[in-house]
């Protein structure tokens, strides 16, 4: 992933054929983050908290679907957002959607590290389960880095 132009609109990204395959089947591994993992507060801190979070995991699953109709647009040919280019494909992302694809990626990444239990240090054993988790968590972590590096760049 390497910039290509930067703008006050947001910047333009070169992804290999490859890379584009990879940006792609993470981008689909969201929603990641276990329902209900994210707590409102501790059970009979609020009055009404089962309510309450019943209430803040619709609005999350609000959201969820509707970044899941952002990402269906931004990865479609109609959107002209991600569009062949020579050898390779261009990624337009304007200053706007940063943060909300940051934000899926990180979905993706913490959510793939909650569903492996959330170790401490290094992935030491691979299995047929843990291998897509441990996969997604650091994809995301790559494209996360080289999207704020890009945005960044000067």
């Amino acid at each position: 992933m390497k910039l290509i132009r930067k703008s006050g609109e947001g910047i333009i990204l070169h992804l290999g054929n490859k890379e584009k395959e990879l940006f792609c089947a993470v981008l689909q591994c969201y929603p990641r983050m276990p329902r209900g993992h994210q707590r409102l507060a501790r059970p009979g801190q609020v009055p009404d908290g089962e309510e309450a979070q019943r209430l803040l995991d619709e609005a999350l699953d609000y959201l969820r679907t509707d970044s899941k109709k952002y990402l269906s647009s931004l990865l479609s040919e109609q959107s002209g957002r991600l569009r062949r280019q020579g050898e390779g494909w261009a990624l337009e992302v304007r200053a706007e959607d940063m943060e909300l694809i940051l934000g899926i990626l990180n979905d993706v990444r913490v959510g793939s590290w909650v569903l492996l239990g959330s170790p401490e240090g290094r992935i030491t054993h691979l299995s047929a389960d843990t291998a897509p988790n441990v996969w997604a968590m650091e994809m995301a972590g790559y494209f996360q880095m080289h999207l704020l590096s890009a945005a960044q760049d000067r």
